[in-house]
């Protein structure tokens, strides 16, 4: 199985791109969220997929390991093909899709295009469980100095929150915005819990 490719940037449009990897050309299926991830520099890096069929084997490309992990649990799911799937990852980003799982919004994954009511119920039946492991499945971004972060924490412990859930709360905004200062992680962490 082919799980990542590193090359030139050849072609690039909002469903695929064309990388050079050592000579050869790969079409790589991708989602909108990958496409507006990517910068255009000329080398880049995708985490892949390949899906092999009767008739095809296709490459679908990820900007990051959690966005892979969201797609195999995704297709997993009975009903959802590799097209819904790149859809919901087009709609979402994939860590919308996580905690509208987690948190059981029915109506977010059901306002994906192609997503009914039974199906949107059935993602969150099927994956409730297995989309919580994948917390740690993409690598937080490491900061300069951890101080910030441990400020953050610090000053949220005052405010009267629990140390785990503010944790978590700051690492995706720092995973978002990883030059926000103490003040503006707090302010944004205030309006999460």
């Amino acid at each position: 199985m082919i799980t990542q490719i590193k090359g030139k940037l050849v072609e690039k449009n909002p469903t695929q791109v064309v990388v050079d990897c050592n000579g050869i050309g790969y079409e790589i299926n991708i989602s909108l969220y990958t496409f507006s991830s990517l910068s255009s520099d000329e080398n880049i890096k995708l985490f892949t997929h390949l899906q092999v069929r009767e008739d095809a084997h296709i490459l679908y490309g990820f900007f990051s390991v959690l966005e892979r992990a969201v797609f195999r649990l995704l297709i997993s799911v009975s009903g959802i093909g590799t097209s819904t799937a790149r859809t919901m990852l087009s709609s979402l980003t994939p860590v919308e899709i996580q905690q509208a799982i987690g948190t059981e919004d029915v109506a977010t994954i059901q306002g994906v295009k192609g997503i009914g009511l039974k199906t949107a119920q059935r993602v969150i039946i099927e994956l409730k469980d297995k989309i919580k492991s994948l917390q740690g499945a993409d690598e937080i971004p490491v900061f300069k100095s951890n101080t910030i972060k441990e400020e953050t924490l610090s000053a949220l412990e005052v405010l009267g929150y629990s140390r785990k859930a503010s944790e978590k709360v700051v690492d995706k905004l720092i995973q978002g915005a990883p030059d926000s200062s103490v003040e503006e992680l707090i302010k944004s962490a205030l309006n999460k819990l």
